[in-house]
Parts: C-alpha cells; sequence; structure tokens
C-alpha cells in the first residue's frame, strides 16, 4: 500500500496524537523527556494493534527507529542459468493431492498459478475484505480501549453483524474520543 500509516495516542479515554509518525512521535517525545509517566497508549490505525516506541535518544533518532525500514535494494541480475532474484520468498504451502495436480497442469507452474490466483482474488472481491479489515482492527481497539465501558459487548457484536445503527446507538454513550475514534475506524465495516 502506498499510503501513509497513521498512528492514534491516547492518555485515559482522551486523543492527545493523531497522524502520521512524524506528527505522532514530537509530543510523545516531548512527554518522555519531561519525565511525564502517566500510561499513553499508541494504535496503528489500519490494524488497531497497539504499538510501542523507543523514545530515548534524539527526536530523528526515535523517528529513524520507527521507521520501517524499505527492502534492501535487489541484488544485480545474476548472468548465467537459473531464475533471477525477483524478491522471491520461499514459504510452505499445505494442499491436498487434487490441488496439486491441478497446479502442476497449469501454463507456467504452480507458483505462477498461485500468483495468478492470489492477484484475481485481490481485484474481485475488495469491498468484503476491506470490511472484514476494518471490523477486526475496530475490534482489537474496542477491546483495548472499550473493553470496560457500557455496552461493550453488545457494541462489538453490532460491529460485527454490520448493525451501524445499533453501534452507533450503543457507543452513544462513551468518551467522545473513542467513540470518533471507533467510529472513524468501523466506517469500512457498514459499507
Amino acid at each position: 500500500m502506498d499510503e501513509t500509516r497513521t498512528y492514534t495516542g491516547f492518555l485515559g479515554e482522551a486523543r492527545i496524537t493523531s497522524g502520521p509518525l512524524e506528527i505522532v512521535l514530537p509530543p510523545l517525545k516531548t512527554r518522555f523527556d519531561a519525565g511525564e509517566n502517566r500510561l499513553v497508549l499508541i494504535f496503528d490505525d489500519e490494524s488497531g494493534q497497539q504499538v510501542d516506541f523507543d523514545l530515548r535518544g534524539t527526536l530523528a533518532e526515535v523517528i529513524a527507529r520507527a521507521t520501517p525500514v524499505p527492502s534492501p535494494c535487489p541484488s544485480p541480475a545474476r548472468v548465467g542459468p537459473g531464475r533471477p532474484k525477483l524478491g522471491v520468498v520461499s514459504r510452505e504451502v499445505s494442499l491436498l493431492p487434487t490441488h496439486w495436480e491441478w497446479l502442476e497442469r497449469q501454463p507456467n507452474g504452480a507458483s505462477a498459478a498461485l500468483r495468478r490466483l492470489v492477484d484475481q482474488a485481490g481485484k474481485r472481491d475488495p469491498g468484503p475484505q476491506r470490511a472484514r479489515r476494518a471490523m477486526e482492527s475496530t475490534g482489537r481497539f474496542l477491546s483495548a480501549m472499550a473493553g470496560n465501558l457500557a455496552n461493550y459487548e453488545e457494541a462489538s457484536r453490532a460491529l460485527y453483524r454490520a448493525n451501524r445503527g445499533q453501534f452507533e446507538e450503543l457507543i452513544g454513550e462513551w468518551p467522545q474520543d473513542i467513540r470518533q475514534h471507533a467510529r472513524r475506524m468501523a466506517q469500512d465495516a457498514f459499507e
């Protein structure tokens, strides 16, 4: 994905920062340097996972550590027999014998057939996949931030049933920042 990954930080029930790393890390670093010891929970907005950042050192060092490192440059093309390295990662796939037989009959081999199938699946039905990812990431966020709030379980059920009206009603009394962030994260779950 080409989109910039965003994060949101909460101090208790209040959202204190949100955005890409360059926006989120400076206020966290300032708090850390000032000796502020109240717990800040930081969430990856895409996955809903809690993340931690090592805030020691300078702000530039903190950002450098937190920024994902791009894959190493591909090695120069090999001259000679064999396949060129194309960033291929070998992993194990377990299939039934009938699946392997079908794959072996496909043009260009099993690997090419699997890549085509994965590409087609990604293009064919992105809406339901996006909705499922939104439900899962919102569920992770809700578990961490709203697990002790009134109507949490019912709101989670409404989220997984894609019942926007009921979800909105059930989270209506929650703290404003948690409610707003949950709505934003769940947006794709209801479409």
